[in-house]
C-alpha cells in the first residue's frame, strides 16, 4: 500500500464525561508508516483520544475510520484483532510468568484454535517471532524470569512487545517512556523509530518528553482544553505561538 495512504481517520470526535467535555469535535488523519505523535497540557484530551480510538470509550459524538472501516464504538477486543494494539501509562503485562510466555500468550492470541488450551503450547511457527521480538527490544537473555524480576524500563520494553505480538497495523504508545531513566529514554526512542520503519508499522504516540516527541515525530497534534490548536512537523510545532502559549499556561503532560 502506498505510504500516504490514511490509516486512521478521526472525524469530529467528542467525548463528555457528564458536564466535562474531555473532547470537543478533535479531527486527525494518520497516514501510514508515520509516527504521529499527540501532545499537550495535563487534561487537555489526550488519553480519552486513545481510549477513544481503541474503544475503551464511545465517542459522544464524530466517529473513528481504521483501514476504510468505521470502527466507532467498537469493543476493544475486535479493534484489536482488526489491527490496532495499545500500550498503556501503567505497564500492564503478566507479572508471574515468564517473560517469553508474556509475549507468546500474545503471538497465540492471533491463532484459530479450537479444543481445549492446552493444544495453544504446541502451535507451529511462534517460538521465533517471540524470540525475534525479545532480541530486539534486549530480553532474549530474560526470557526465562518473571516479568515481575525486570527493571521498569525492561517491563515498558516488553508492554511493547506484547503489542507488537499481535501483528498490528496501528500502534498506539502512551506515554512509552514514562517512568525511563535518560538514557532508556533515548535507547527507546531510537528503538520505536527503527522498528517502526523496519516493519513499516503505523504509531500513534502520547508522550510528555519533548525531545522524544520532537526526535521520532514525522507531524504532531497538539491537544488543548479538548480541542485540537495545531498540527504539523516537529519544526512547525516548536515555534508555533499557540502551542507555546498553551505549554506557558501548564506543565507537560
Amino acid at each position: 500500500m502506498a505510504r500516504d495512504s490514511v490509516v486512521l481517520r478521526v472525524d469530529a470526535v467528542a467525548k463528555s464525561f457528564g458536564a466535562l467535555a474531555a473532547l470537543a469535535g478533535v479531527s486527525l488523519t494518520v497516514r501510514r508508516s508515520e509516527v504521529f505523535a499527540v501532545i499537550g497540557p495535563n487534561g487537555a484530551g489526550k488519553s480519552t483520544l486513545f481510549n477513544v480510538v481503541s474503544g475503551l470509550h464511545a465517542p459522544s459524538a464524530g466517529r473513528v475510520v481504521f483501514e476504510g472501516a468505521d470502527i466507532t464504538g467498537l469493543p476493544p477486543e475486535v479493534i484489536n484483532r482488526r489491527g490496532l494494539a495499545k500500550t498503556f501509562q501503567i505497564t500492564n503485562i503478566f507479572p508471574e510468568i515468564s517473560v517469553f510466555e508474556n509475549v507468546r500468550v500474545a503471538r497465540q492470541s492471533r491463532a484459530a484454535v479450537s479444543g481445549r488450551l492446552g493444544s495453544l503450547w504446541s502451535l507451529p511457527d511462534v517460538e521465533r517471532p517471540v524470540m525475534e521480538l525479545l532480541e530486539a527490544f534486549g530480553l532474549d537473555e530474560r526470557r526465562h524470569q518473571q516479568a515481575q524480576h525486570l527493571s521498569h524500563g525492561e517491563q515498558r520494553y516488553l508492554e511493547i512487545c506484547l503489542a507488537l505480538a499481535t501483528e498490528p497495523t496501528l500502534l498506539l504508545l502512551d506515554e512509552p517512556t514514562a517512568g525511563m531513566t535518560p538514557g532508556e529514554t533515548k535507547e527507546a526512542t531510537a528503538l520505536i523509530r527503527r522498528i517502526a520503519q523496519a516493519r513499516g508499522l503505523t504509531v500513534l504516540l502520547i508522550e510528555h518528553d519533548m525531545s522524544v516527541v520532537m526526535g521520532i515525530s514525522d507531524r504532531i497534534a497538539v491537544l488543548h482544553f479538548g480541542q485540537k490548536i495545531a498540527e504539523g512537523p516537529p519544526e512547525a510545532i516548536r515555534s508555533d505561538p499557540r502551542v507555546i502559549d498553551a505549554y506557558l499556561g501548564g506543565a507537560d503532560d
